[in-house]
């Protein structure tokens, strides 16, 4: 799905710029990896993978309102992220570590399969996101 198929099928809309929706999702953004940080150096996998995925989220929901536009899906913020990247905005590591974050929340969620090796991966890929994120929103 791309911005004008979200946009048409209402699970992307316009809004006005909003730089207090940006720092209220960044601010939530260094809770989670926090968060993510201390669930997985207590051993819970599953719990720190799906908190690595809601700071890529809330740091990428900081750009959206940065950008205008508000999200009703999960996939409409991938169709953004794939937007930026089109436009030379964004690397795509950022865009591959967001879908293999969202994959691996499914994972965890709902299949209940989850690794060591792949919280602390994205871990790591949350925190260089949230950085970029943060670069992107000034």
């Amino acid at each position: 799905m791309n911005i004008k198929e979200a946009l048409e099928r209402g699970s992307l809309r316009k809004i006005r710029p909003d730089r207090g929706l940006v720092d209220k999702e960044l601010v939530e953004a260094e809770y989670d990896l926090q968060k993510a940080r201390e669930t997985l150096q207590e051993g819970d996998v599953k719990w720190s993978t799906v908190q690595s995925y809601y700071v890529m989220f809330h740091s990428a929901r900081a750009l959206l309102f940065s950008l205008g536009y508000r999200e009703k899906s999960h996939a409409a913020i991938l169709a953004v992220l794939e937007d930026q990247c089109f436009k030379g905005r964004l690397e795509e590591i950022f865009l591959d570590d967001y879908r293999a974050a969202m994959n691996a929340r499914e994972n965890a969620d709902y299949h209940y399969t989850y690794s060591s090796e792949t919280a602390k991966h994205l871990l790591k890929a949350a925190e260089e996101f949230m950085k970029r994120m943060g670069g992107l929103v000034g």
